[in-house]
């Protein structure tokens, strides 16, 4: 049975000002955090033991998630005192995997995808392979490295950035280790997987697939993108599996209303839309395109479009808010 690593560690430094209090991965989206979209994804694969690599605001995860029994899994948590880099969080969480050795998959905290996970592990063990990562195809890979293949669907380089890429296909953030691999990467050190330990592998002609699925993935990795990642599981262009067995009062394509929110029958709420458990929503309020958190309070009449609402923040009667991050204590503009 594979198991599991989820780098939930960076600084969200893109997400800003969204994480000025809040780890990216506990940031809400379609009324749940990151994080739990991705443990159902790795639950839907038979993935039930998982190592969350955690750094900045670590201390935020356990009071949600504990030991994970509430979603059938065993859930256990690396705390890295410095940042390693995605190599050295990598290998500091998987000492939490004694004696295993079963294929790794690793997932990237800052990724929405739905592709299919299950393929991914079975063409890996299939080859025997040292590492398989997903790959999906872009419209434009100038703003990414990109990953050719060749037709066995080897990996034969992992190119940096460059104004004509070679291929369309890069690098999705979701891979499946061999654990001897991991084993070979230096403990206590700063290291990139992606600039070290897989170019490596490659030029010593490690068995590194690529598992191409173009299915929903999405970077979430700015504000925007966020929203949009959340509008995207709501209309269900995206897989929301986690929603399953969530305690979900309402949904259908324009919203989602979590229990015990409170929507006056007379507001609108449309767009891909998510209220959060305990929000209030007051008479003919307009809530667009927006993540209204949980115990948010929007006023009468208010109308908020493509923002995101902080838990316990009050959006005022007849306020307009658009393109926005409200807390309790400031509104603050989201970069376009």
């Amino acid at each position: 049975m594979p198991v599991g690593i989820l780098l939930v560690g960076g600084f969200g430094t893109r997400l800003m000002p969204l994480t000025k209090h809040t780890p990216k991965p506990m940031l809400t989206v379609a009324g749940l955090p990151v994080t739990e979209h991705q443990l159902a994804m790795a639950r839907k694969a038979g993935i039930t033991k998982v190592v969350l690599a955690t750094s900045y605001l670590s201390e935020l995860f356990t009071p949600y998630f504990g030991d994970g029994a509430r979603w059938g899994m065993q859930l256990l948590y690396a705390v890295e005192e410095q940042p390693l880099g995605t190599g050295g969080a990598i290998a500091n969480a998987a000492q939490l995997l004694t004696d295993n050795d079963e294929s790794i998959v690793v997932f990237n905290g800052d990724v929405l995808s739905s592709h299919n996970l299950s393929e991914q592990i079975r063409q890996h063990e299939f080859h025997e392979a040292d590492l398989t990562l997903h790959l999906t195809s872009v419209k434009d890979a100038r703003a990414y490295g990109c990953v050719p293949t060749d037709s066995d669907g080897k990996v034969t380089a992992f190119l940096e950035k460059m104004e004509n890429p070679i291929t369309n296909t890069i690098n999705a953030g979701c891979y499946v280790f061999n654990p001897k691999v991991i084993k070979s990467i230096p403990l206590h050190t700063v290291i990139s997987v992606e600039r070290e330990t897989f170019p490596t592998l490659v030029k010593e002609r490690g068995n590194v697939f690529g598992f191409l699925d173009n299915s929903y993935w999405l970077d979430i990795g700015t504000p925007n993108a966020l929203l949009k990642g959340s509008r995207d599981l709501v209309t269900g262009i995206a897989d929301a599996s986690a929603l399953e067995t969530a305690k979900v009062s309402h949904r259908d394509r324009q919203s989602l209303i979590m229990e015990t929110a409170k929507v006056d029958a007379t507001a609108i709420i449309d767009e891909g839309s998510c209220i959060g458990a305990g929000a209030v929503i007051g008479a003919g309020a307009h809530i667009s395109g927006s993540i209204i958190d949980s115990g948010a309070i929007i006023g009468q009449s208010a109308t908020v479009r493509n923002s995101f609402i902080a838990s316990q923040a009050i959006v005022g009667q007849n306020a307009q808010i658009s393109a926005a991050f409200v807390t309790k204590d400031e509104i603050l503009t989201i970069p376009a």
